[in-house]
């Protein structure tokens, strides 16, 4: 290993912004939150940025904004601008989360059969 990879920071800012290319954002980012979730639609190809290739190998199965940071030990802004380029391409799919409510019903006849006890 050479002085200047000894020297390189793998948790810096340098680090993000070479992987963002300098980028903070864009509209399609402004569409995700940390509970959207992402699934992959392809493959990755051969040349393709190392962690846009981790995300696609995370995101087989429906993933949060908030997961995928997790597993690539990255910020979530710097996820965004990632996944941006990957939505940008056609790569992933960003799905709202799943949000069933209970059945009113349910919690009113749950709540009635409690009071008789």
């Amino acid at each position: 290993m050479s002085e200047s990879d000894q020297d390189w920071d793998h948790s810096g800012p340098e680090r993000l912004y070479v992987i963002t290319g300098g980028r903070t954002g864009s509209e399609e980012q402004a569409e995700l939150d940390l509970v959207t979730l992402i699934v992959a639609l392809e493959e990755s190809q051969p040349g393709m940025q190392p962690e846009h290739v981790a995300i696609l190998r995370v995101c087989r199965s429906p993933l949060s904004v908030a997961e995928i940071s997790a597993h690539l030990a990255l910020p979530a802004s710097v996820v965004g601008v990632l996944l941006a380029d990957l939505l940008t391409d056609g790569r992933v799919e960003a799905r709202a989360p799943v949000s069933k409510l209970p059945d009113i019903a349910l919690i009113e006849a749950v709540i009635h059969g409690l009071q008789k006890l």
